[in-house]
């Protein structure tokens, strides 16, 4: 894992390249993250001083967008459709499971950085509930089986590497 300090080129490019467009807080949040996976506490230093802000408005602004993450992110994301749809057909069963299984509440980080899990309210595909998205990819009529072996899946991933 790289030490903080290394991010630093990167973050400076960033605050040169935007520091003077309106508004420049949040796309130089996306960029850095975009550039570094997340946004680490060396960039708020930074950006606050680019900026002149407090350290405070630079974090609010982060924890106000849950899109927007301070520690680096899982190698897997799961999310679970908690809508009406997916909960009348047993999504907060799923729900109970992965907590189990993970070992972790609703938007948590497994242990082994492997899987994160994220709950969404709405995925689009009623006609085929409960529905999950994992990276990106859609997998409906999940049973508990199935979501058993796609995290299994994640975790012997992990494993291999």
């Amino acid at each position: 894992m790289p030490d903080e300090s290394d991010y630093l080129p990167l973050i400076q490019r960033v605050l040169l390249r935007e520091q003077q467009t309106p508004g420049a807080l949040l796309p130089i949040l996306h960029a850095i993250q975009a550039g570094i996976g997340h946004i680490p506490d060396v960039a708020i230093a930074e950006i606050a001083h680019a900026l002149n802000l407090s350290q405070a408005e630079v974090r609010g602004v982060i924890s106000f967008y849950h899109d927007f993450r301070t520690t680096p992110p899982a190698r897997h994301t799961l999310r679970l459709c908690r809508a009406e749809s997916c909960r009348s057909r047993g999504a907060e069963a799923l729900a109970a499971q992965l907590r189990e299984q993970l070992g972790l509440d609703d938007h948590g980080t497994s242990a082994d950085g492997a899987l994160s899990l994220r709950p969404v309210y709405c995925l689009g595909a009623c006609a085929c509930s409960p529905a999950l998205e994992l990276d990106g990819q859609l997998h409906a009529r999940v049973t508990p089986e199935r979501l058993r072996a796609l995290v299994a899946g994640c975790r012997e991933e992990a494993k291999a590497c």
